[in-house]
């Protein structure tokens, strides 16, 4: 973050110094809500959380070195009390990233969020300093908390943006207004909690509606392979930038093809030129998210060829996704359990049996363990059959459906669409599925393991691969 006095730091937020001894010294350090990651100079923002509250812990923060605390009570140590911590750090990203000048890459979709940031932040890395969400932090707490990462050398902000409901990408463009907007796609994520794709689709659009006319820069970068994203040009002043596979797509891909490794290849097209693309990711749905992120390249001025290397050479920064190891015995275990919606379910499967060709020819197999996706709403039983019934159609050799009812719909989707045997198997827990893997594994096997966060399934994939179960 760039250096900032507590007393500015208190003007911004509208907050009220309690026991600070020097209103002029300088926050230097980063903005932090975890006491452990304290860093000299920094300041810790003391959130209630529903285990714990923040607030314990302010003694233990300046101890560590936190030049005072953003809080909503006075804690005797040096403060800012405010009267909502959440908005507060919000009123201070947005003036931090006010006074920088960055600019401001944000994007939103349903489905490839975080694996399209990594791919935009590698990108645009090479050329110039580049500042990004980790992991998956894109709410009202996280975002901010990425902007403040950002200093006076920060030249682009790349900010994944999050939502459950209409409103809430309006509120996290007001904290760190975008040039550069960005929607992937409009799928079944959450569509218990919005109500229906429209919903979706009116709430991803507030990208879009928040982005400088085309005259100050703005710039908006949508699926031309969505129908729903693609309506939404007439939603925006900005110039608009279409990716997909589309004829009339800006930015597109030809002779797509996934190698023997089940990793995307294809020929970039761009307005400036054409160049060959092999992905280091796994999955032919990586082809889109790849687009995605050269139109945002090509906006901000890069070659085809500039992008076609650095997509080539980037790699998957954010754990749980898509995540190919191979164990000495020679079974590769895929770990795809950060989330799951019915339309990334279906790509990690096509994915995994890619994979899985090149080992068929050696007798081996290709195993989907699945659990629940969650907030599907009224959708959860038919969406969760038809993951299953997708399993058999596209010849997956074992699905293992782990937890409870959805995984019971799992089950039953691909018995009903004609699995026999013990192809398919449901069983109770994480325990029991690691049993059954352990048991029946042989080299050349792939495993593909996913689910919902909530359900934990990233646990088999870690027993697979160092022998224990976490939290045993």
């Amino acid at each position: 973050m760039i250096a900032l006095s507590l007393a500015e730091i208190t003007g911004i937020t509208g907050g009220r110094p309690y026991d600070i001894p020097d209103p002029e010294l300088r926050v230097t350090g980063p903005v932090v809500i975890d006491s452990r990651e304290v860093r000299p100079g920094g300041l810790f923002a003391a959130f209630v959380g529903e285990r714990v509250d923040g607030h314990d812990y302010a003694q233990r923060a300046v101890e560590a070195g936190a030049a005072a605390v953003l809080a909503a009570r006075p804690v005797g140590v040096p403060a800012i009390v405010v009267d909502d911590v959440e908005r507060a750090l919000g009123a201070l990203a947005r003036a931090v990233v006010e006074r920088l000048g960055t600019t401001v890459v944000a994007l939103t979709g349903s489905a490839g969020k975080t694996s399209t940031k990594d791919l935009i932040a590698q990108l645009l890395q090479r050329n110039a300093p580049t500042v990004w969400t980790p992991g998956s932090l894109n709410n009202e707490i996280g975002l901010p908390l990425t902007a403040l990462l950002a200093d006076a050398g920060t030249k682009h902000l790349v900010l994944e943006m999050g939502a459950r409901g209409v409103g809430h990408i309006r509120y996290l463009t007001e904290l760190t207004p975008p040039r550069i907007g960005v929607v992937l796609n409009v799928g079944t994520a959450h569509i218990g909690e919005f109500g229906g794709r429209d919903q979706i689709a009116e709430a991803k659009g507030e990208l879009i509606e928040a982005l400088p006319p085309t005259d100050a820069g703005g710039i908006a970068v949508l699926n031309a392979d969505d129908p729903l994203v693609r309506a939404m040009r007439t939603r925006t002043k900005a110039r608009v930038l279409l990716f997909g596979e589309a004829e009339d797509a800006d930015v597109r891909a030809e002779n797509v093809r996934l190698t023997t490794e089940g990793q995307p290849a294809f020929t970039l097209h761009t307005p400036t030129g054409c160049s060959d693309v092999t992905l280091r990711l796994y999955g032919e749905h990586h082809v889109s998210n790849a687009l995605a992120a050269a139109a945002v390249g090509h906006a901000l001025g890069m070659s085809a060829g500039e992008i076609a290397v650095a997509l080539s050479e980037a790699g998957q920064l954010s754990r749980w996704r898509m995540e190919v190891t191979e164990r000495a015995d020679g079974v590769t275990v895929v770990n795809d359990a950060y989330n799951a919606n019915p339309d990334s379910m279906r790509a990690a499967l096509r994915a995994l049996v890619a994979m899985g060709r090149s080992t068929r020819a050696q007798g081996g197999r290709t195993w989907a363990v699945l659990g629940q996706m969650a907030e599907l709403g009224g959708e959860s039983l038919a969406e969760h059959d038809a993951v299953g019934r997708l399993a058999v159609r596209l010849n997956v050799s074992k699905l293992v459906a782990v937890g409870g009812q959805e995984a019971a719909w799992l089950d039953m989707g691909a018995k009903n669409e004609g699995s026999w045997g013990e192809e398919s198997v449901h069983v109770s827990d994480v325990q029991a599925a690691v049993d059954l893997l352990r048991s029946e594994l042989r080299p050349g096997d792939v495993v593909l393991v996913k689910a919902s966060r909530s359900v934990g399934l990233e646990r088999i994939a870690q027993a697979l691969l160092d022998g224990e179960v976490a939290g045993r």
